[in-house]
């Protein structure tokens, strides 16, 4: 069943500050962090909705908004003779509110006089740091069928991993019947809900919330009035409960929270896997970005293994392996690139600019020649001079130094950042 595109819209959750994932919010929202070297997060959940033929998307947001102001007015440009956006709502001051978004709750209030100017009968609630594939058809029509007020996407996890979510427990009819917000381990023997075979085998017996809810319009335009309530997974799901019919809809694909520079990490480098458990290359499920008409890459002399190359680069390392090079990434002669996510550069040097840069000792934009990196992410414009060697790990304890900060063992050279010839993290 494909759904009627105008019965639904689609709120996609900015986030707050995004501190967890500092440095690389430092200049910018969650939404805008670059992902799989050539995209944003953002593009994720938007391109979820597009895939699912869900084409009114709001996207709210209220931190270093404008790189995402700017990408998304320069990609998701529809025609003129179709009802389709992506509209940024930014946290605003009115007669009515002074405050800055509360919570991911409040920011869907105080962005209610929006919403409700146009017609719908379901709201699609999304957050802007997930990495996952998912047709938001088959959940609408599971609620739907169920004549469910509210539904939320559940994730089957293992006992290890459930305190770190909200659990949710179902009768036999998926009818979520109980909520706990991050449950004590020694709590989780009663919290076990029905699930698949296959997930069972895998031993995972408990249905964590996704942060991704469908809503009745009417329900949520009640909800709204009440401005106690600041949060959705904290407040507005447990107080649901037992008073409006509230169905799970079980997912079993890949999902991950991108909420720390661990996570973050692990899921651009798992982008290069054989086969990845998120795929970019599914043809029904491609994942939309700003087109930049850039030139195609350029190796010389470079062994590549298992490595995702972005657009427009120029590339003479001696060695790239188990990495995401991002768009216009420049890197010396040989330099060995491992286990690391180069997000590349947003801008060319010209000529003139190289050669002033080299007679005045200064590193060019990129990396270096003879350099050797392992377990890190270069952030953008950053300029990493020769023979610097970062070797990242566990044996490295969290710090936050002018030049990068060190987190669970990743070391993360900061945004436009000069990094000395001969620098050394090890």
């Amino acid at each position: 069943m494909r759904h009627d595109k105008t019965n639904i819209i689609a709120i996609i959750l900015g986030g707050g500050q995004g501190s967890r994932l500092y440095p690389l919010t430092e200049f910018r929202s969650k939404p805008a962090v670059p992902v799989g070297g050539k995209y944003r997060l953002v593009d994720i959940p938007i391109s979820n909705c597009m895939n699912s033929d869900i084409f009114r998307i709001f996207v709210l947001t209220q931190f270093n908004s404008k790189s995402l102001n700017a990408h998304i007015k320069n990609t998701y440009n529809f025609s003129i003779f179709s009802h389709a956006f992506v509209d940024i709502l930014a946290a605003e001051q009115t007669v009515e509110n002074h405050t800055w978004f509360q919570g991911t709750a409040d920011a869907v209030r105080q962005c209610m006089p929006y919403f409700v100017n146009h017609d719908f009968e379901y709201v699609l609630i999304l957050s802007g740091d997930q990495l996952y594939q998912m047709d938001f058809n088959d959940m609408l029509k599971a609620h739907i069928e169920s004549n469910a007020e509210i539904s939320i996407a559940t994730l089957p996890v293992n006992a290890k991993d459930a305190p770190e979510f909200g659990i949710l427990k179902t009768n036999t009819e998926n009818v979520i019947e109980s909520f706990i917000e991050k449950p004590a381990p020694a709590l989780l023997s009663e919290w076990t809900s029905e699930v698949s075979e296959e997930m069972k085998a895998q031993g995972k017996h408990y249905l964590a919330s996704m942060g991704i809810y469908i809503f009745n319009r009417d329900l949520l335009v009640e909800l709204m009035k009440n401005k106690e309530t600041k949060d959705f997974g904290k407040e507005i799901m447990p107080q649901a409960v037992g008073v409006n019919k509230i169905v799970s809809y079980q997912y079993e694909g890949y999902w991950t929270d991108i909420g720390n520079i661990d996570s973050f990490f692990e899921a651009n480098i798992g982008l290069t896997d054989d086969l990845p458990d998120f795929n970019l290359f599914d043809s029904d499920n491609k994942i939309y970005t700003r087109p930049r008409l850039l030139p195609p890459s350029k190796f010389k002399a470079t062994q590549l293994d298992n490595a995702l190359i972005s657009d427009g680069c120029i590339i003479n390392a001696k060695e790239i392996k188990k990495s995401v090079i991002g768009n216009r990434s420049r890197i010396g002669h040989g330099t060995i690139i491992e286990n690391c996510y180069v997000m590349g550069n947003d801008f060319y040097q010209s000529i003139d600019n190289l050669e002033k840069d080299k007679a005045n000792g200064k590193p060019v934009v990129g990396i270096g020649e003879n350099c050797y990196l392992n377990q890190a992410i270069i952030e953008k414009n950053s300029r990493v001079g020769n023979n610097v060697f970062i070797n990242g790990g566990k044996h490295l304890e969290n710090s936050n130094e002018e030049l990068y900060c060190v987190k669970e063992g990743i070391v993360v050279i900061k945004k436009g950042k000069i990094i000395p010839d001969n620098f050394r993290i090890e």
